[in-house]
């Protein structure tokens, strides 16, 4: 207990210190340049998770190509999470960009309904209205609204709910989450390398006021590092706690950066704002139980289901004696 209780600290103690960082050096320092920022992040991600199989820290192994293409899809999906988040981050204050990014359950709820036609549990589907709804009125009460804040934070949540579900499709459960982040680190770093010239940010970023700065070498180095420690934190919660703690343990990381991002950083808001944000972190917080009261329920279907089928085929075996 005292071990996933440290485990949980430490996952909230990186995502907060993360999240401080990448914000600071996108909005305070405007290092607003996401495939530079973020093809370093993920080329020193790449390399340390690579240094880390070759002395043992972490378990990758050998898979075939066929796989890792068959990964191709989440790999696009997660380069548009990372750069349109970028994007967003840099525009929208940490509360804010929370509030939407929550949204991205609802993309996974909308997905999984055509695709898989699974079903809700009311207390799901509540939730997941409260956070819409939160998402919705949100921009139509943001003293600081900037439409190109929420256009790519729009992108972002879309990119993220389709990645969460992509994820969880049979042909994924091939690779380990690392094997995943693994092809993810490798496709990210060509595809943004390849698009910083033609996107403006490399000769954009010659002019950058802070590039000799070593507020900005501190700021870039430490979100890599950060970012990667977070990576293995994360993989080591969702293998020793359930689904719903590790949900839990989001949440509160959320809610610490929400909460103390106002004495960081600076931030406008009025009453209706606050309200919004409010309800986008209820609803959140109530996302894990939500979760668990709907697969209790497909395990309480399921056995009904297998008890139906049993006394079928013992009535069937009756009639036939």
């Amino acid at each position: 207990m005292w071990k996933s209780i440290a485990l949980g600290l430490s996952f909230c103690l990186f995502y907060l210190v993360s999240c401080f960082t990448n914000k600071y050096v996108l909005s305070v320092l405007k290092f607003t340049y996401p495939t530079l920022f973020q093809g370093w992040q993920t080329f020193v991600g790449g390399l340390l998770l690579l240094l880390s199989r070759k002395l043992g820290w972490v378990e990758i192994s050998s898979f075939s190509w066929s796989a890792a293409f068959a990964w191709l899809p989440g790999s696009v999906l997660f380069v548009g999470n990372i750069y349109a988040g970028s994007r967003a981050l840099s525009r929208l204050p940490i509360p804010v960009f929370f509030t939407l990014h929550n949204a991205s359950e609802v993309v996974i709820c909308i997905v999984r309904k055509l695709t898989q036609r699974e079903r809700s549990s009311w207390t799901k589907t509540v939730s997941l209205l409260l956070l819409l709804i939160a998402a919705a009125c949100l921009p139509l009460h943001d003293t600081q609204f900037d439409p190109g804040g929420y256009f790519w934070a729009l992108i972002h949540f879309s990119c993220v709910g389709g990645y969460k579900v992509f994820q969880k499709l049979p042909k994924s459960s091939l690779l380990s989450d690392l094997e995943q982040q693994y092809i993810n680190y490798i496709f990210s770093v060509l595809l943004l390398a390849c698009a910083a010239h033609p996107t403006g940010d490399l000769l954009s970023a010659l002019e950058f006021p802070f590039l000799q700065s070593y507020k900005f070498h501190s700021g870039c180095c430490a979100s890599a590092l950060l970012g990667f420690f977070l990576l293995l934190v994360t993989v080591r919660l969702k293998s020793h706690l359930s689904l719903e703690h590790c949900g839990t343990w989001v949440f509160l990381a959320k809610v610490l950066a929400a909460s103390l991002s106002p004495f960081v950083f600076d931030i406008v808001v009025n009453i209706p704002t606050v309200c919004w944000i409010l309800l986008s972190m209820v609803a959140g917080g109530a996302g894990p139980y939500a979760g668990k009261q709907q697969a209790q329920g497909r395990t309480h279907s399921g056995q009904d289901a297998s008890q139906l089928q049993g006394h079928t085929r013992v009535h069937f075996s009756t009639e036939a004696s």
